[in-house]
Order: structure tokens, then C-alpha cells, then sequence
């Protein structure tokens, strides 16, 4: 099972996992901290590159360069538009079918493999447990 907790601090908030790793958040105005929607922005372009460098690599086809760009705008205070995920390869000179596989991966990785993504997608019910 994963987990986080999320904690107010006396800077903020800081969501912490069971291995000690800590992310600090806040409301947009501070510095040096992501907001809620940039997690979750970080959280699918994580789940996505974290499964798509393994898989063109045992492929054949390592990347010189693999990065990514995601992004989302809200479209009401509370709802968050079309979210895109911008890709910047370099792909390793020579290898002809590097890019056509690393297009197919990623495709497939989005579409079917990724957690977060499929839960974005309104496949994962949320249960909200309130003391008292």
C-alpha cells in the first residue's frame, strides 16, 4: 500500500512518506515549496518517465536525453483543464528505430501502464474517513 501523511507545519505544510523522503507545499505564494496541483503534476509525469526509460532501454534503444514537461491550467478555482505532457528526447545517433520506439512506449505507458494516470482518469474512488 502507498502512503503519505500530510502535516501543517509551523512554514507550511510537508507531506512525508514511510521512508523519510519529505516535499514541502503551500498555497502558490511561497518560495522554494510546490502547490497541491504541481504534485500531482509531478506525481504523473513521475509515474510516466519512471516507466518509460526502463522499458525503451530493455528495447534496445537507450535515450542520450530523457525529460519532460507537464503541464496543467485550472479552468475554475476548483477544476484543473486538459493536462499535457511535453516529452524532450535525444536520441542516440544511429539508431533508426530509437525514436518510433520510444513514441510507442510512451503512448503505451500513458494510455495503459501508468497509475496516476489512470486514476486522473476517474477510475480510482476516493473514501474520505473524518473522526467523530
Amino acid at each position: 500500500m502507498a502512503s503519505v501523511h500530510v502535516e501543517r507545519t509551523e512554514d507550511g505544510y510537508l507531506a512525508r512518506n514511510g521512508r523519510g523522503a519529505e516535499v514541502a507545499m503551500g498555497g502558490g505564494d511561497e518560495q522554494g515549496v510546490f502547490t497541491p496541483v504541481e504534485l500531482l503534476l509531478a506525481a504523473l509525469g513521475g509515474c510516466n518517465i519512471v516507466t518509460v526509460e526502463p522499458l525503451t532501454a530493455q528495447r534496445g534503444h537507450r535515450l542520450v536525453r530523457l525529460a519532460m514537461t507537464v503541464s496543467g491550467e485550472k479552468t475554475a478555482p476548483t477544476k484543473l483543464g486538459p493536462i499535457t505532457i511535453t516529452y524532450d528526447v535525444e536520441l542516440p545517433e544511429g539508431d533508426e528505430k530509437a525514436g518510433e520506439v520510444f513514441r510507442a512506449v510512451a503512448r503505451r505507458v500513458e494510455e495503459n501502464h501508468c497509475t496516476v494516470s489512470n486514476a486522473l482518469r476517474g477510475q480510482t474512488e476516493i473514501i474520505l474517513e473524518l473522526p467523530g
